[in-house]
């Protein structure tokens, strides 16, 4: 082995970290951040401009640096990965949050891993969930059941939207797709062109739909506060180009089992900031499930053992 690969392999070691490092933290914020911004601007246009912005920048800065452009099956499996992660995934999450309080989002976005395990095995060649898979799985939706629904069957916390609990729901289902999807399909050789490919690709559908849905009026920039503006910056730089490029890039290097262990540090995150800054509540129906919750997620990304060779 050469010394440039002796050290390649540890400067791997912790790029991975580091992507890792900001997909558990830095995505923890990004709830918060979008319950800010949609205060005072649309849902839909404000993903739709959010990710347009950050991947045509992208986008226009890797090409100035040289990067080969994309084939036209590279930019056709953007266009699937985008709609399902940022149209289905993301755009489902803000159009929730109208109704949601951030944490409990993050939360119910927390079972992205159950789905990960069901997509991964319904793929051609896919790997069957073993029977901890299984009990993980069931012991999720335990906690959906009980962070949503109270002894008398009425939702639980004040204002929650029916609505927004189905769409979170449907958004996790998008997501996991969208991700394995990725994984298993040609992309770049660049995870950061891939990832300016599949905001401009997402980006463009989120506005499709706020455009179908009204949004796409001058009075959906007027009155906009301060801090909404500061929030929607704050989702540009760190969650879409220091964020999302981290998760393409983990895609690329690491396992959905090992990547959708985010799932564990997310809500914590979120809950935290939610109740802090915006004062959201939390009660001990919401402590109760989420230990349940995260309990499902551990069971499913356990490292499964290898078969015994005979």
């Amino acid at each position: 082995m050469t010394p440039d690969a002796d050290n390649a392999r540890p400067r791997a070691k912790t790029l991975k970290l580091g992507a890792f490092a900001i997909v558990y933290v830095v995505w923890g914020s990004t709830y918060l951040a979008i319950r800010v911004a949609i205060e005072t601007m649309p849902p839909f246009l404000m993903a739709g401009t959010r990710f347009l912005v950050a991947g045509g920048v992208l986008f226009a800065w890797l090409l100035l640096r040289g990067v080969p452009m994309p084939s036209r099956l590279h930019w056709r499996n953007s266009a699937i990965v985008g709609v399902l992660l940022l149209l289905g995934g993301n755009g489902l999450v803000v159009w929730a949050e109208q109704s949601v309080p951030s944490g409990l989002a993050a939360l119910l976005i927390c079972l992205s891993p159950v789905w990960f395990a069901l997509f991964d095995w319904a793929r051609p060649g896919g790997t069957r969930p073993s029977l901890t898979t299984w009990l993980g799985i069931a012991v999720g939706f335990f906690g959906v059941v009980l962070l949503v629904a109270g002894r008398d069957g009425h939702l639980a916390g004040a204002g929650v939207g029916v609505g927004g609990l189905a769409a979170l729901m449907v958004a996790c289902a998008s997501w996991a797709a969208g991700s394995v999807f990725n994984r298993y399909n040609a992309k770049p050789e660049s995870h950061l062109l891939g990832a300016a490919m599949q905001m401009l690709c997402g980006g463009a559908a989120l506005f499709a739909v706020a455009a179908l849905h009204g949004e796409v009026t001058p009075a959906a920039w007027a009155g906009l506060s301060g801090r909404s503006v500061a929030a929607f910056c704050y989702l540009i730089v760190f969650g879409s180009w220091i964020g999302f490029s981290a998760y393409v890039y983990l895609l690329k290097v690491s396992t959905p089992a090992k990547v959708s262990t985010y799932a564990y540090v997310n809500p914590v995150i979120a809950v935290g900031l939610g109740a802090l800054v915006l004062d959201e509540p939390v009660t001990a129906r919401v402590l109760w499930a989420s230990l349940v919750i995260v309990a499902g997620v551990v069971l499913i990304t356990l490292p499964k053992r290898a078969p015994a060779k005979a």
